[in-house]
């Protein structure tokens, strides 16, 4: 797996310390392990489908699903941030 050089340089975790174990933990069906090493992986799945799925086939409500995940990604992945400094 690619090293984090944040926390690699810093020496502190950035907000994408994780993602890659957690989407090698998914495909492997550790779904409850992927979650809990990277809470916001399962909003991300969906997002990306919709972002590059709108490209080909209309969908209704794409705009609005579209920032519901983006935000609901947003508060998973800032508020597992903060909880690691705690």
């Amino acid at each position: 797996m690619l090293p984090c050089l944040n926390k690699k340089l810093l020496g502190v975790d950035c907000p994408g310390c994780g993602l890659q174990r957690s989407v090698a933990l998914l495909f492997h069906g550790e779904f409850i392990a992927a979650f809990q090493m990277y809470p916001a992986i399962y909003t991300l799945i969906p997002l990306f489908g919709i972002l590059i799925f709108k490209n080909f086939v209309k969908i209704k409500y794409a705009s609005i699903l579209t920032i519901i995940l983006s935000i609901s990604t947003v508060v998973l992945i800032l508020t597992n941030y903060i909880l690691k400094f705690i």
